[in-house]
């Protein structure tokens, strides 16, 4: 038995979208649909065996229906461009599963999933499955069809075939057209009959069967309304039934046979999933590798210093955390002659005199290989290239996992290191001789690579930026890793105590308002609480019970006073697990807490922390902000000092476009959303409400990130044209803002990417896609990319300073930390003073620009007392 698997592609998308929360991969792109899409590929492949299969899509706002009914469809709300965005993509990952697509014009995806139900309907030897969340797809239900329709999300389905359809409504498949022929379809703007809901088109159906015969019978039907509208909505009966029936003999140029399917796409897969960021699809899979590998023509050496001036080194440990996993062995290479040892055989005073008479040094991953090279015990950090970070910026939207996925860039093949070693329950221990071939083709490689990646940034005017920039910043943050920040665990146990006595309390409260103790954290057991017991309005169901999301909650809120304690009770129980006992795990022998900064992973060029992530702890919530008690300077007799740039994108985004107003702004210290408030409300400065300013500063930031009018209207809870307007006025009072906004997505055009100030590059692939929504993404991200990149690149210009000014080094301040546009000191109680205007001078005259950069600093026993 053959099996066809059809999916209503823009329908799921729907479902998909606001089945997830808003989700986002760090070059900003939203995955929800996406991931949500993915999965449901995922589940459908495994569970069902599809031998054949299509997704099916709308080709457009016109079809054949519209010259019947130009309103049909019509007053649906505009897709939120967070979900268009995804569209494109989507249609990506269905190239990638290897399934087939297709779209016509004039024709709906209905049409083209009924003609192919219909064509397999006529052949024994198929079975079709139907995947939608438009229940007008029941209709093609059969003995071989079944609609698995989605409810909520994705995974909430009901399985239509024709006997459920017969215990659900009394009518078989094809009587769905006459349903909607008498009750409409709101969703479709299909009009129906006025007066007549689901209830009474079922009655009349059961008596008469079609609506033609409901229709030829009306002086026989009681109620003098629904007779007389019966009667003078004849013919718009009539066309609604047409308009809700499935086309089934869309033209097409394949058959069935041509969407044969076999799930043998990996490759595809895995390198759509690396780029989307999708981790946990990716912890299924492994990536196939290249059978023709690069084999290097080599010497192995005996001793290190056979080797030339100019070379190459590699650290080897198959572990991720590289400050406290010693290494296991060390590979260099001239480019002709190659040393490869175990660490164990190598002394560190023998490396150490090596690597001081190298010409030049060249590693990848210059930050990790510091931290491995501090393993050994030593010292050394005068590395003169990076491999790693230069393979980054000419292609920043590619996940940088190792030499072989940097090499694959300039076309060598070499075993990644997920091959060689593997991963989770497939990982291997290769033998000493395989180790050091790998090691061999590793090592080489970087060094064939290292003029490869200088020749290809020059081209794109970026070696000063590597050089310049990044290089001397990973030497920086190699030695804040290494350093850690000083954490009081105590601390940190005493806010466990204090936040269990308090869940404690909030848990008898909730316990009390249920009637008896239940499993709080159990969904199942709250959903019977909440609906059943308390008889809540049901806001969402799932395929085991009742949603109790926080969506779900929050809007319950106002229906009893148990869930506002859910809301807190779930606020705390998150802080508590991940942040107060989550960070006590994470304090080494040292006292200290050494987080990892990751220099490859932002495609604006932003910093971010991991293991533990350092920059994300909750500081909207008192509960939050107390963590930060934790973090206190190495001993009584010194502060920690925050230094933080006030309005930094906003300030760059004045000095890009050189926009007159914001400038003016800013050089006489006018706050800038008091004054963005005025411009858009056309308001004199007592005049502007908190309510203005607090909206001035959402536009303010918006604008910052390229926020539609969707996601504002998300954050101020007000209406898509509200949020439309705002982002119009503010637009019109900044002239050379709007003019900046249109002439970088030209540039984006006519280039392919976006630049920051220091010649970041940011490329914009769908910047001429002939989808909508994700042209509009690529749009967006063309304007933002430049702001936000630049912004990136002071605060890295600025501890790169720092470690180069003599001045500052006189102090005995010890950077620990950046914070997005903070940097946090140890300094000692009696230098802070003087410390202060030294720093702040490196961090305000960082980048010259047409507006100052301002800073704003505070100091105390504490992280927590800083702010």
């Amino acid at each position: 038995m053959k099996k066809l698997i059809l999916i209503d592609g823009n329908s799921v998308a729907f479902r998909a979208f606001y089945g997830l929360p808003l989700l986002s991969n760090q070059s900003g792109l939203h995955t929800n649909a996406i991931f949500g899409y993915a999965r449901l590929l995922e589940k459908i492949i495994k569970d069902e065996e599809p031998t054949h299969f299509l997704v099916a899509f709308d080709a457009g706002k016109s079809t054949f229906r519209h010259k019947q009914y130009k309103e049909y469809k019509g007053g649906r709300q505009k897709m939120p461009p967070e979900l268009g965005e995804q569209l494109a993509p989507i249609r990506r990952l269905i190239d990638a599963y290897g399934i087939k697509r297709y779209e016509i014009e004039e024709f709906e995806a209905d049409d083209i999933i009924g003609t192919l139900s219909r064509q397999a309907d006529a052949d024994e030897d198929f079975k079709t499955i139907i995947i939608t969340g438009d229940k007008d797809l029941t209709q093609l239900a059969s003995d071989n069809t079944v609609i698995y329709y989605t409810k909520k999300g994705i995974s909430d389905i009901d399985l239509y075939n024709p006997d459920f359809i017969k215990e659900q409504y009394g009518l078989k498949p094809l009587q769905i057209i006459d349903l909607k022929g008498l009750m409409g379809d709101k969703s479709d703007n299909i009009p129906g009959v006025p007066g007549v809901g689901e209830k009474t088109a079922l009655k009349l159906l059961a008596e008469y069967g079609t609506v033609e015969n409901v229709l030829e019978n009306v002086e026989e039907i009681g109620g003098k309304k629904l007779k007389a509208n019966l009667t003078d909505y004849r013919d718009e009966a009539l066309m609604s039934k047409e308009l809700a029936t499935i086309h089934r003999e869309v033209p097409f140029d394949f058959t069935l046979e041509d969407l044969a399917f076999s799930d043998d796409s990996e490759e595809e897969k895995y390198q759509l999933f690396k780029e989307l960021e999708f981790e946990s699809l990716l912890g299924d899979m492994e990536a196939n590798e290249a059978e023709d590998k690069i084999v290097f023509d080599d010497v192995l050496v005996e001793t290190i210093d056979e080797l030339g001036g100019e070379v190459s080194l590699h650290l080897e440990v198959n572990a991720a955390n590289y400050l406290f996993t010693p290494p296991e062995y060390l590979a260099a290479t001239d480019g002709e002659r190659t040393f490869i040892t175990r660490t164990e055989d190598i002394e560190a005073d023998q490396l150490e005199a090596f690597l001081a008479t190298r010409k030049s040094i060249n590693v990848y991953d210059l930050k990790r290989q510091t931290g491995l090279f501090r393993q050994l015990g030593v010292t050394f950090n005068d590395f003169t290239s990076d491999v790693m970070l230069a393979s980054f910026l000419l292609d920043p939207s590619r996940k940088i996992l190792d030499v072989a996925e940097t090499a694959g860039q300039f076309d060598i093949s070499i075993d990644s290191d997920d091959f060689h070693y593997g991963k989770g329950k497939k990982a291997k221990n290769p033998a000493h001789e395989e180790r050091v071939e790998f090691l061999n083709s590793k090592v080489m490689a970087v060094h064939v690579l290292k003029d490869k990646v200088i020749q290809a940034l020059r081209e794109d005017e970026m070696y000063d930026l590597w050089k310049d920039l990044e290089i001397p910043l990973s030497k920086v943050l190699a030695e804040m890793e290494i350093r850690g920040i000083t954490v009081d665990a105590s601390r940190l146990v005493e806010m466990e105590t204090e936040i269990q006595e308090r869940l404690d309390e909030i848990e008898a409260k909730i316990h009390g308002f249920a009637g008896g103790e239940f499993n709080i954290n159990s969904p199942k057991q709250l959903g019977v609480v909440l609906f059943e017991k308390l008889e809540l309005p049901v806001i969402k169901k799932t395929k085991t019970g009742y949603s109790t999301a926080v969506d779900v909650l929050e809007q319950l809120q106002d229906k009893h006073e148990i869930i506002q304690y859910l809301l807190d009770y779930r606020t705390l129980s998150k802080l508590q697990s991940t942040y107060v006992i989550g960070l006590q795990g994470e304090v080494k022998d040292d006292g200290r807490i050494h987080t990892r900064f990751n220099q490859t992973l932002a495609q604006t060029g932003r910093l971010s922390s991991v293991e533990p992530n350092l920059q994300n702890i909750p500081i909207r919530i008192e509960e939050g902000r107390r963590i930060r008690k934790a973090f206190v300077p190495k001993d009584g007799n010194h502060v920690l000092l925050g230094l933080d740039y006030s309005q930094i994108e906003l300030r760059v985004l004045a000095h890009i476009t050189q926009d007159e107003t914001m400038i003016n702004a800013f050089t006489s210290n006018t706050d800038i959303h008091t004054k963005t408030a005025m411009e858009v409300f056309g308001v004199e400065k007592e005049d502007v409400t908190s309510l203005m300013r607090r909206n001035a500063k959402a536009v303010n930031f918006g604008i910052v990130y390229g926020i539609s009018d969707y996601g504002l209207s998300q954050n101020l809870g007000i209406t898509r044209k509200e949020a439309k307007k705002f982002i119009d006025n503010y637009l019109d009072s900044f002239p050379e803002v709007k003019a900046f906004m249109h002439s970088i997505v030209q540039d984006a055009k006519r280039d392919g990417y976006v630049k920051t100030m220091m010649n970041r590059r940011r490329y914009i692939p769908d910047i001429h896609s002939r989808n909508f929504n994700a042209r509009s993404f690529a749009e967006r991200t063309a304007m933002n990319s430049p702001i936000q990149g630049s912004a990136a690149d002071i605060i890295k210009l600025a501890m790169v300073e720092y470690a180069n000014s003599k001045e500052a080094q006189e102090f005995d301040a010890e950077l620990l930390l950046q914070i997005h546009d903070e940097l946090i000191f140890d300094v000692p109680k009696d230098q802070v003073e003087d410390f202060i205007p030294v720093i702040r001078r490196i961090m305000e005259q960082a980048m010259e620009m047409s507006v100052p950069l301002e800073v704003e600093y505070g100091y105390g026993t504490d992280w927590y007392e800083v702010k």
